[in-house]
């Protein structure tokens, strides 16, 4: 172990010549904005963090380094990457992108030394630079000391969620806490990483420092909209805790604890987290207004600043004009433009084509297994009524299929039409009716199913891709009840993880569980949680991804009968396709560093199974 390094961050683990996208550091010459200028001024402090929250858009987007600027779909900071991460789990297959064959490389276990799709490295860096300076220069402006010590609190949550997306993909990495001078030393501007525990035992002490001191916002307001609470930071404390504790329960200790946790100390960090969420729950509660429990939880993401929102990437309520040229009022390229059916601007949609298998997982109302018995379904003709009845109102909340309704007609998805003599039509249309349904993208149909969840039907922005005024969730007291369920599960606690779980099921309008275990623990995230961003790092960290991660999966085709209305059935085994079946490997659980990286820092240390 080594205590925390300071760096020169210009110089820093290959950022050579990499200068900083914060607007207010790019106003040259100086004389327009001075340095002191920033550090004296509120308004241009708060501009300066501002940006840094926006570089900090991993919050919302396990693939911003992909992307540049937010122009574009491909480029936004909340966009794509949303879906990519759906797409590399074991919830959907990628139905069309910007670069598909990167999707389909990370998911087919192609991650090498060279690096992939979830990057999240030189931006981070470059961000922390930001924050450590802004740490350091705002405690001696002279504006008011509550406005300076709320200030700093945000900055210190923004660097340790910024280190939360770094120890989850890469294990121990350097910790970086101030900025420092051209003069450092060889050590100091070339560090090596600290160990995995450092850097979640850094977190959480950064958290527990700003929550005991009061430095943040009791409660969102209208003057603080979007800014972390004391809750987000619990919240924060929570997930981080988990993870570790996941990691040192069934994780391993490798080259010499830059990578695992030792088990001795898992139950300490299942415990911080308990805690933390325990406390999150005295303000926040599931959202559970709507009688119907279809809209209930749609609305949990649609009803903005509700009382299971802790943080949220905030977007104004009212977009401007499609016609005027400015989208300023909402944010453009987004989640729900992405994910909506058609009617949609390009004509496509549904990015995610959620595997049959997801489909599955959602129980039926009574409890009993969603599985289908896929022999039996392909026999005969089907309403889907017949299908999905008596489904968890989740599914309908978050899955869209066949006969879904939409925008005052139902998506489509047949593909093939049934004839009087028992043939099958491909094209064209047979006596007025088309042998193919509308939502057709790429010329395929997917799996069947798209992503519900986060859709506005009510929203007109969803038929142009430059506005969109949803929020998108960071952390909400669903995931919190989880959480405190797993950690109190693996405590010892199975009455109060039962009933963390319970609370989760009838607020779902489903039958509570009996008993507990490991399994529906997991089950209950999967399905609660499903594409929101936390399945591809859960099955990680519970290091069940070699199996789970490495499965074909499939999908559901809808062939129209003529003369009943009603749909034959077939299964489609490994949609992904010949030669793009699912594989992660052993080595996966941690990404490389890359080739790039430790040739530009001797110091670096490559992480096991990524060879040159």
């Amino acid at each position: 172990m080594h205590a925390m390094k300071k760096i020169k961050s210009l110089l820093f683990l290959g950022l050579f010549m990499m200068t900083s996208c914060l607007d207010i550091l790019d106003k040259e010459p100086l004389d327009i904005i001075s340095d002191n200028a920033v550090w004296n001024d509120p308004v241009l402090i708060d501009s300066y963090l501002a940006e840094c929250y926006y570089q900090t858009s991993v919050m919302v987007n396990e693939t911003p380094g992909y992307f540049t600027n937010g122009g574009n779909f491909w480029q936004s900071e909340l966009g794509m990457g949303m879906c990519w991460i759906n797409e590399i789990a074991d919830e959907a297959k990628v139905n069309w992108a910007y670069n598909t064959d990167a999707v389909r490389t990370y998911k087919a276990g192609g991650l090498t030394i060279g690096g992939g799709l979830l990057e999240w490295w030189e931006l981070p860096y470059n961000t922390i630079r930001a924050l450590n300076e802004f740490i350091q220069r705002v405690p001696g402006s002279p504006v008011a000391e509550e406005l300076k010590n709320e200030r700093v609190a945000e900055a210190r949550f923004l660097r340790a969620y910024n280190y939360f997306a770094m120890v989850k993909r890469y294990g121990g990495v350097p910790l970086i806490t101030v900025p420092q001078a051209l003069d450092e030393s060889w050590e100091e501007l070339y560090p090596s990483r600290n160990s995995e525990q450092e850097v979640y035992d850094f977190i959480l002490a950064e958290m527990d420092d700003i929550i005991n001191n009061e430095y943040l916002y009791e409660t969102v307001g209208d003057d603080n909209l979007g800014r972390p609470t004391k809750y987000a930071a619990l919240a924060l404390k929570s997930r981080a805790a988990l993870y570790a504790g996941s990691i040192a329960q069934f994780g391993k200790v490798q080259m010499n604890g830059l990578l695992g946790i030792p088990s001795s100390l898992a139950e300490h960090y299942y415990r911080e987290s308990y805690k933390a969420s325990k406390e999150i729950g005295k303000k926040h509660s599931l959202y559970d207004v709507n009688a119907d429990k279809v809209t209930n939880f749609k609305n949990i993401f649609l009803v903005k600043n509700n009382c299971e929102v802790i943080l949220a990437r905030r977007h104004n309520d009212s977009p401007t004009s499609i016609n005027s040229g400015d989208y300023s009022g909402g944010h453009s390229w987004g989640y729900d433009f992405a994910q909506c059916p058609k009617p949609q601007a390009w004509g496509a949609g549904n990015k995610d084509a959620p595997y049959l298998e997801m489909v599955e997982a959602f129980e039926h109302i009574d409890g009993t297994s969603g599985a289908l018995d896929r022999t039996q379904i392909q026999q005969g003709l089907w309403t889907t009524n017949e299908l999905w009845a008596n489904k968890d109102p989740r599914f309908f909340a978050t899955i869209y299929t066949q006969n879904t309704a939409w925008k005052g007609a139902m998506v489509d998805y047949h593909n093939g039409l049934r004839l009087p003599d028992g043939t099958i039509q491909n094209d064209g249309s047979y006596q007025g009716v088309l042998a193919l349904g509308t939502q057709s993208v790429d010329n395929g149909f997917g799996t069947g199913f798209g992503v519900m969840k986060y859709l506005d039907e009510s929203n007109n922005t969803l038929q142009f891709p430059g506005i969109s005024s949803t929020d998108y969730l960071v952390f909400r007291y669903g995931e919190i009840l989880l959480n405190l369920a797993e950690a109190a599960f693996e405590l010892g606690e199975t009455g109060e993880a039962l009933e963390a779980v319970n609370d989760i099921r009838r607020r779902a309008g489903i039958s509570p569980l009996e008993s507990i275990d490991r399994d529906k623990i997991r089950h209950e995230r999967k399905v609660e949680l499903a594409f929101e961003g936390h399945r591809y790092w859960d099955v990680r960290r519970w290091r069940i991804a070699v199996d789970v991660l490495s499965k074909p999966n499939c999908g559901l085709r809808y062939i129209l009968d003529y003369e009943t209305g009603k749909y034959q059935l077939q299964i489609l085994d490994n949609v992904d396709g010949t030669g793009t079946s699912p594989n992660f490997y052993e080595h996966n659980y941690y990404f490389p560093i890359t080739l790039s990286r430790t040739g530009n820092n001797p110091n670096l240390q490559e992480n096991p199974g990524y060879q040159n």
